[in-house]
């Protein structure tokens, strides 16, 4: 596949770089450690409470910074949902890290309390952690057409929720290859990012464990989706090797975007919407890896407790009109999850109609993997054998 060219200036990634880039690079990305916090397990159907949304029409909605076009703009998504339904909804942007936003509601949701939000998005790590902790309701797919007619087939099935009873997903986003054009030739695939004599010493890889260790498992044979505690070890070596050898400059979160500016590096692991959003095109190319690429997505979930389950049913519903889906994804271009999206974008933004960061072909598409859900020892485990390799 051909380098991706950059497209549009402003997206989520974009409008938290001018807020706060550390809060990104360790939230956003949705792969920290899945450590910390504890969290305890609820049985399923202990946590039950009265949906009010027959008498009370409003939404308490939590997001992530930028991840929507502009609230109250007549217009814009969330006043057209408002009109159409009556439901008014009250939108916060109170998540900036996966794991500062658990410690925030895991004391009400493990003792079955309201967190006063009646969707949250969380990154599938993270989605998958909740689920797993019984903290999060399961959908009514009667009140949302529109999700089991719309849904990509790539994302309808992941290993943490594959029948899409919790969780919806909001957007996705890519981690792959960026490279300078003016001071490398093209840079295809991990393997030659790792191996290549003229990159040496011009490599930097990210901090983000199952961002880098996914690749790495590639890498070493095994399945990112599926592997064992040995296999993971097995990558952990080979990634060690390039540390030892000089080849990797050294691991980095967002600030991979000041070296490869300064040319201190010429190719890097990166996430797609960097080279839009902060590195600014050409000469800076993202390519998805020969050998395959990640995908995460932020997903919503109506966490226990909730008392607007069904209109939040109703939003959901409506984001997976393709009308409604192009709407938002010709303003924060990222990897749409609904199809027939791509057949209305033109209406909104024909520079969007082709963008390889929105919609991928299926080709492309059968490259990209997930990584496995962690339990919480696994998450620690490698979480340490990744850090004493990287120093964090």
């Amino acid at each position: 596949m051909s380098p991706l060219s950059a497209q549009r200036p402003v997206s989520r990634r974009s409008i938290l770089q001018a807020t706060s880039l550390s809060a990104f690079a360790v939230g956003a990305s949705g792969l920290l450690s899945a450590c910390g916090t504890g969290g305890a397990k609820v049985e399923a159907g202990s946590c039950d409470n009265v949906d009010k949304s027959s008498s009370e029409k409003v939404i308490n909605f939590s997001n992530w910074i930028g991840y929507v076009d502009p609230i109250k703009k007549p217009g814009s998504t969330i006043s057209e949902f408002e009109d159409d339904t009556g439901i008014q909804v009250d939108y916060v942007t109170d998540i900036n890290d996966n794991e500062d936003f658990y410690a925030k509601v895991a004391p009400q949701l493990q003792d079955c309390k309201s967190t006063g939000r009646d969707i949250i998005v969380m990154t599938d790590w993270m989605a998958a952690r909740m689920i797993d902790l019984g903290w999060i309701q399961k959908l009514d797919h009667s009140k949302m057409p529109n999700v089991d007619a719309n849904l990509i087939d790539f994302l309808k099935a992941p290993a943490f929720d594959p029948h899409r009873e919790y969780s919806v997903p909001w957007q996705s986003g890519m981690t792959g290859i960026c490279y300078n054009s003016e001071l490398t030739d093209p840079v295809t695939s991990m393997e030659q990012l790792l191996t290549s004599e003229a990159l040496h010493g011009k490599v930097e890889m990210l901090t983000e464990m199952r961002d880098t260790m996914g690749f790495m498992l590639l890498l070493t044979g095994a399945d990112p989706e599926k592997f064992t505690d040995d296999e993971f070890s097995a990558a952990i070596d080979e990634l060690q090797k390039y540390t030892d050898n000089g080849q990797i400059r050294k691991f980095a979160g967002n600030n991979y975007v000041d070296d490869m500016k300064s040319g201190n590096i010429v190719a890097c692991e990166a996430w797609s919407g960097d080279v839009i959003n902060l590195l600014g095109g050409d000469p800076y190319k993202w390519v998805p890896p020969d050998e395959g690429f990640s995908i995460w997505t932020d997903n919503m979930l109506v966490p226990n407790m909730a008392e607007h389950k069904s209109n939040a049913e109703e939003l959901m519903n409506f984001y997976y009109d393709p009308v409604n889906a192009a709407k938002l994804a010709a303003w924060n271009y990222y990897f749409c999850p609904v199809q027939g999206a791509q057949g209305e974008i033109g209406q909104f933004d024909k520079s969007a109609v082709n963008s390889d960061f929105i919609f991928l072909d299926d080709a492309t598409l059968e490259k990209g993997f997930l990584f496995k859900p962690l339990d919480e020892k696994q998450a620690q485990d490698y979480q340490t054998q990744f850090n004493a390799v990287t120093g964090g």
